[in-house]
């Protein structure tokens, strides 16, 4: 896998397990994982399917799409459902693992952020309630900077209440 990251040492852990669950550590799960932990971005299964094919492997959706579920199951990896109709996949033990995203409505890029003050927020506002969170997730949606730029603007069709207050 030329061009992408190390991807071996969490396909070792995947494997692991699998092996554990009792399920058999196949080739078409290694080479899933491999694109999955090989990549900074979040993937679809039509883009891992893409990369599968580009680097000469023909695995099926279905295939793929088993593979996710049990790399989701591990939880090495997540999904992520940013409305655009079909799942993404992103690893968890990357060089970022705790981040928030921006979302852009017309293109569809995600932009990945940290920020300490959403970690300070988190804090106070637990302790506030009482509450131990073990995990977050920030996504604010809007116009990238090129859409923006470019002119684009968001309808508020489907984004306000449809029934005027008075």
């Amino acid at each position: 896998m030329k061009g992408r990251p190390d991807s071996s040492p969490f396909v070792r852990l995947f494997g692991r397990f699998l092996r554990e669950q009792g399920l058999p550590v196949t080739h078409q799960r290694e080479a899933v994982a491999e694109v999955v932990f090989g990549s900074g971005e979040h993937l679809s299964v039509d883009e891992i399917e893409r990369v599968l094919r580009s680097d000469g492997q023909h695995i099926g959706k279905a295939t793929i799409y088993r593979a996710l579920d049990l790399l989701v199951r591990s939880k090495l990896v997540a999904e992520l459902d940013f409305g655009e109709g079909f799942k993404r996949y992103e690893h968890r033990l990357s060089a970022d693992p705790i981040h928030e995203h921006l979302i852009c409505l017309n293109c569809n890029a995600v932009t990945e952020f940290q920020s300490d003050e959403v970690h300070r927020i988190e804090a106070m506002v637990s302790a506030r309630h009482g509450f131990r969170p073990t995990r977050h997730k920030l996504e604010i949606y809007g116009l990238c900077q090129e859409c923006t730029v470019a002119g684009v603007e968001v309808t508020p069709e489907g984004l306000t209440c449809p029934i005027e207050t008075v």
